[in-house]
């Protein structure tokens, strides 16, 4: 760590900051190792992609909320309430008697989840100086390293032998300790207690909810429902998407806009392909659980070095170079997921493919952070970065949820997931071809 961000100043800020990444991270590989489990243990099948979802979506309208009460307040409110909520939802997930009460945590959860990094991302914005920004995104990524690489380890074991309960309640004090470090800290950062209140909460439900009936309609494949659940879901949701984003941000506007767009871009191309990683090496190339687990890894571990790439070079070059390549790895690492679908191309060949488009998202990711940070007004710094994470989020659930759907007509079919995986790789591929020619964009 470079010694600038351990100076007696904010020494305990980035102790607690990373640590409280580090553990949401160990938290979200973890239940996603486990949720096999889980779902067997409370005869849940049906709903194990709401446990996603539900967490996504709550996620979705903590960060919006918390970015405005962090601008209006100070950031200590939205996140020892976001902290408060996490450890809730841990704790009644842990000891959930069902199905449907585990996603109700995980949505009460997400909403916590939401509120610590938004809140996060003004406490940078108004404490560190310019110059130790890029490191301090560069150190934030690398709190994902460990739980990238022992998280789903860690998570099968103490899955199979203590049972699947303690993955979630295992956490609960290391969260408390590491969040009241943190706190302790955010608490000292003033808000502007003077700014005009935007009408925030109404329209981050409505996005939330406009996108749950948008992915529900999809999910349905059903010739009356699913026109029924898309059509208020947009209308619903659009509008007040439009209202949460910068004005602009559609159509890519120069600047502000496009930045908050292209992180979404990136984010639906990742994750979007990243979700069928696993299922491509296993399932339809008959290999191990282990090389598709280092597959993952290697995205993980890239991801970092991205990151770093981009510490180390940003205030050189600037920002949009980065972007752009790192759109480029990412189509790269994408189009090489889809060779690995042919059996004449070998499955160890994802360990590269997927090590590349980690690093491109780790060059393009924080890059995005810094220029939208850069270009955020004096005083709306949490309303700012609630924009990005919101489109970061959204850009998640869509790209994962949307591909979901991809793979269900084709299972439905032909009974074969090969046909649906290449497309929603496809649709991912395409979304980051989008984000190379909306890193232009990224200068005022």
């Amino acid at each position: 760590m470079n010694p600038g961000l351990l100076d007696p100043r904010w020494r305990g800020l980035t102790i607690g900051l990373v640590l409280n990444v580090t553990f949401v991270a160990f938290e979200a590989l973890a239940v996603a190792t486990i949720m096999p489990l889980v779902a067997q243990d409370l005869s849940g099948l049906t709903l194990y992609g709401w446990v996603f979802s539900a967490f996504l979506l709550a996620d979705l309208a903590g960060i919006v909320v918390a970015g405005e009460l962090a601008d209006r307040h100070g950031p200590a409110v939205p996140f020892g309430v976001g902290l408060v909520l996490f450890v809730t939802g841990l704790l009644a997930g842990g000891l959930a008697p069902s199905m449907p009460v585990l996603v109700a945590a995980r949505a009460i959860q997400g909403f916590g989840a939401g509120a610590i990094p938004a809140a996060a991302y003004v406490v940078i914005g108004r404490t560190f100086p310019e110059a130790l920004r890029p490191r301090m995104f560069a150190i934030l990524s690398t709190a994902w390293v460990v739980p990238g690489i022992a998280g789903p380890a860690l998570a099968a074991f103490v899955g199979d032998h203590l049972g699947w309960r303690w993955v979630f309640l295992g956490l609960l004090p290391l969260v408390v300790i590491a969040g009241g470090l943190a706190y302790r800290e955010v608490r000292k950062v003033p808000g502007h207690p003077g700014r005009v209140a935007r009408r925030v909460v109404p329209d981050a439900l409505a996005v939330a909810a406009g996108a749950a009936l948008f992915l529900g309609g999809l999910q349905a494949r059903d010739v009356l429902v699913t026109p029924v659940l898309l059509g208020p879901g947009l209308v619903l949701g659009v509008p007040a998407l439009r209202r949460l984003l910068p004005a602009g941000t559609l159509s890519a506007r120069r600047g502000l806009p496009s930045a908050v767009l292209a992180r979404g871009l990136l984010t639906f191309a990742f994750f979007g392909a990243d979700v069928y990683v696993p299922l491509t090496v296993t399932s339809l190339r008959g290999e191990s659980v282990l090389l598709s687990g280092i597959a993952l890894t290697a995205g993980t571990v890239a991801w970092t070095t991205g990151a770093w790439i981009q510490e180390r070079t940003i205030l050189r070059v600037g920002a949009t170079p980065l972007v752009r390549n790192g759109f480029v790895l990412v189509a790269a690492g994408i189009a090489g997921m889809v060779l690995v679908l042919a059996a004449i191309v070998p499955a160890w060949a994802s360990v590269i493919a997927w090590g590349i488009a980690g690093l491109g998202i780790g060059m393009a990711y924080s890059s995005i952070s810094l220029t939208v940070l850069g270009h955020a007004p004096a005083g709306s710094e949490g309303a700012t970065a609630s924009a990005m994470q919101l489109s970061d989020i959204l850009g998640n659930a869509l790209g994962t949820g949307v591909g979901a759907v991809a793979v269900a007509i084709a299972v439905g079919g032909s009974g074969d997931a090969g046909g649906g995986v290449a497309l929603a790789d496809g649709l991912a591929g395409a979304s980051a071809l989008a984000g190379i020619v909306i890193a232009g964009r990224l200068r005022a």
